[in-house]
């Protein structure tokens, strides 16, 4: 129960990544405000966590939405970001409209999401971003994706320079995990990816959403740990691109 008696806010957390987290952060004992613009899946979450979670819509790419999320939570003791999107395509092909969305919802959006927080944040507190490996170990046409992880990292190390002591601010960098991110994809060429992916990794499986929520955990938690960039891949910065 390390969370006994602290709030934290999760954007993000109707699903995936951030639904772990807010779960987990649940059975730690805090009360968790969960964000999503996904109203369905943000109802869904909120059900599952009982009197520990309470809803607070957002759409990060809409500041309107954002300064309304600001205004209704109560102060919190963390913040988690976990929201994204990924575009993928080749540098000559991925259309412009595709790049600048996904900074809206990757980089720009957090970044204002942040901003409108800080005020809410107790002494003490934190931020934690997400951002993906691609930002240091490119892949093939996935440049653009590359790019805006690599932007949010950058704000991590620049945020928890400005904002401490007060603040400490972490990224959590996942690699692939099963999540409902790839829930659009055919059965089998979903898990024929995540063999793949698996066998070239030194763990040989892909990651879980649970573990990339206790990384979130930690990175709130431990109180001499700011503007890092946690690594939660299975070795991917290390991973052996051909099969073995």
């Amino acid at each position: 129960m390390k969370f006994k008696g602290q709030t934290v806010a999760v954007v993000g957390g109707g699903s995936g990544i951030g639904k772990a987290i807010a779960h987990a952060l649940v059975l730690a004992g805090a009360k968790v405000v969960v964000s999503s613009r996904d109203s369905a899946k943000l109802d869904a979450a909120i059900s599952e966590f009982g009197d520990g979670g309470v809803a607070a819509p957002i759409d990060m790419t809409a500041p309107e939405s954002v300064a309304a999320w600001a205004e209704e939570i109560p102060q919190i003791d963390h913040l988690v970001i976990s929201a994204s999107s990924a575009a993928h395509g080749s540098f000559e092909e991925l259309s412009n409209a595709d790049l600048r969305h996904m900074f809206d919802a990757k980089f720009f959006g957090p970044y204002a999401t942040a901003r409108a927080a800080v005020k809410k944040l107790a002494e003490g507190g934190s931020i934690t971003f997400f951002s993906g490996v691609l930002s240091r170990r490119p892949g093939l046409n996935c440049s653009g994706l590359g790019a805006v992880n690599g932007a949010v990292e950058a704000l991590t190390r620049g945020l928890a320079l400005e904002l401490g002591p007060r603040l400490r601010v972490n990224c959590v960098s996942p690699g692939m995990v099963r999540s409902e991110a790839y829930a659009g994809m055919e059965p089998s060429a979903r898990e024929a990816m995540y063999e793949a992916t698996g066998e070239s990794l030194p763990t040989a499986r892909v990651g879980e959403v649970e573990e990339a929520a206790e990384a979130a955990l930690f990175l709130m938690s431990n109180a001499y740990t700011t503007g890092v960039v946690l690594d939660v891949d299975g070795g991917h910065m290390i991973r052996q691109y051909a099969k073995r």
